[in-house]
This record gives C-alpha cells, sequence and structure tokens, in this order.
C-alpha cells in the first residue's frame, strides 16, 4: 500500500505543480497585458497631446503670419517669376498714403540714376495712374528713393525686369504704407520695354514704394490682376542694359531671379510736373 500511495501523492504533486504553473503563466499573461494596455494608452495619450499641441502651434503660427502681413508692408520678394516684393492680404490701403490728387491728372517727368553712371528719363503718367503717380512723386519729393536697392532681377525671356525701391536692400523696408487698387493695368499681360510698373504681392492693396522697369518685353501673369502700369523710361536704357542687366544675377532663386551680379543702387531721383 505505502508504495501505491507514495505514487498518488507524487500524482497529485505533479498536478499541483502544473496547476501552479498553469496559474502562474496566466498571472504573467494577464501583467504583461496590462503593461501592454497601458503602455498603449500612455502612447495614444501622448500622440493626442502632441496632436493638439502641433494644432495649437500651426493656429498660432498662422495667426502670427497674419499678424505680421497686416502689420507689414513688405517682406522678401515672392518665389514666383512675378515682381512681387510684398505679402499683403490686406483688402484697403493702410498707412498714410499719399494723397491722389497729388498727380493732379498731369504728365510728370523726371531722371533716376542708379550707381552713379546709369541715368534714366522717366515719364510718369498722372492721368492713366493718378494714385500711383502720386505716391512716386511724393516718395521722390521726400528723397525717399536716395541710396535704396535694385534688388531684383529676371534675365528671362519675355520676362526681363529690374525692381527696385526696396530700403532695406532685400525685396524688404518700404514708406510704412500700402494701397490699391490697381490702375492702368494691360488686359493681355504685356508689358512692352521701357514700362515702368508698381510691384506688389497677391494682395491688389499691397502696393507700396517698391516698382519695376522692364528692359525688355516682358509678359507677366495677370491672374490675380496684373500690375499698375505708372509710367515709362523714355531714355536711358541701353546704358541700364550694358551696365547692369547685361551681367546677369548673382544667385538665382527657384524663381529664375535673383539680385542682380552688379549691385544697384538709385543715387539720385528727380521729378517734375510738365507743364
Amino acid at each position: 500500500m505505502a508504495p501505491r500511495n507514495q505514487g498518488r501523492d507524487a500524482r497529485e504533486a505533479r498536478d499541483r505543480l502544473r496547476l501552479y504553473q498553469a496559474r502562474q503563466g496566466l498571472h504573467d499573461r494577464r501583467r504583461r497585458r496590462r503593461r501592454r494596455d497601458d503602455l498603449v494608452a500612455l502612447v495614444a495619450l501622448v500622440v493626442v497631446a502632441a496632436l493638439a499641441t502641433g494644432s495649437q502651434l500651426v493656429h498660432d503660427e498662422r495667426t502670427t503670419a497674419s499678424a505680421s502681413a497686416s502689420a507689414s508692408a513688405s517682406a522678401s520678394a515672392s518665389a514666383t517669376s512675378t515682381p512681387t516684393p510684398s505679402a499683403s492680404a490686406t483688402a484697403a490701403d493702410t498707412g498714410n498714403v499719399p494723397s491722389a490728387s497729388i498727380a493732379k491728372a498731369s504728365t510728370w517727368t523726371g531722371r533716376l540714376t542708379l550707381n552713379k553712371t546709369v541715368t534714366l528719363d522717366i515719364e510718369l503718367d498722372g492721368k492713366a495712374a493718378p494714385q500711383s503717380t502720386s505716391v512716386l512723386v511724393d516718395l521722390i519729393r521726400k528723397q525717399f528713393y536716395d541710396g535704396t536697392s535694385c534688388h531684383r532681377l529676371s534675365v528671362t525671356k519675355g520676362a526681363q525686369f529690374i525692381q527696385c525701391g526696396s530700403a532695406n536692400g532685400d525685396g524688404t523696408g518700404d514708406a510704412g504704407f500700402e494701397y490699391g487698387p490697381l490702375e492702368n493695368v494691360p488686359a493681355d499681360g504685356d508689358y512692352p520695354t521701357g514700362t515702368i510698373a508698381m510691384a506688389r504681392s497677391s494682395s491688389q492693396y499691397s502696393q507700396n514704394t517698391q516698382f519695376l522697369i522692364t528692359y525688355g518685353d516682358t509678359h507677366l501673369d495677370g491672374s490675380t490682376g496684373g500690375y499698375t502700369v505708372v509710367g515709362k523710361v523714355t531714355a536711358g536704357l541701353p546704358r541700364l542694359r550694358k551696365t547692369i542687366t547685361s551681367k546677369g544675377i548673382g544667385t538665382a532663386g527657384s524663381d529664375g531671379t535673383g539680385a542682380p551680379k552688379v549691385p544697384t543702387t538709385i543715387t539720385g531721383a528727380t521729378i517734375a510736373i510738365e507743364r
């Protein structure tokens, strides 16, 4: 009998061990599952928090960008093949815009001197573009342009222009105002050689101090309204081409435009009403 009892005891002991091991295994699986679930929950919480924070950052950045665009009249040149100096979504004049009555519906003649050696005779049309003519006349009279840069050059066939009037020399800087609406815009988007037009961003009320001069026939995208033609160059373009534009661009941006290889500064500007 003793051997049989010992055998039964041994079997029972093995059964108890298997049951204990099974319970331990179940306990371990449950513990690992809880840890896994806890980890998943923590990761989910972190992701949600990150998304919420990211959303807030995006919102804040957009708000900041919007505020900056409203507060500033100019920024760096847009990465497009159009003469756009500033960023603005404003749909009305901002700042102290010179009165459109300055133009007096008259023709104004004057002269721009670049790098002391390039002389451009200009003519502004106060009848076709009274607001823009008034702005340029007022700024020239106040000697705003003296020492400002022509910071952007396009040498692409069909888009040949030099952009000037950047107070800071990099497409930024202005006289503290933006204005609109557009005036005297060519319906076909063609800006013949010698055209003087006001530069702007996507907003039609983002015109300020910067302007462009086409030294070759130019076609500009008119999908956002085109550009105000304020006047023309009547003499001096051959000298501009020879000493500045023909030298090309230093480093071209993604749009193919860039700063002239020959640094270009407005060293003089005069204007007078034609009697």
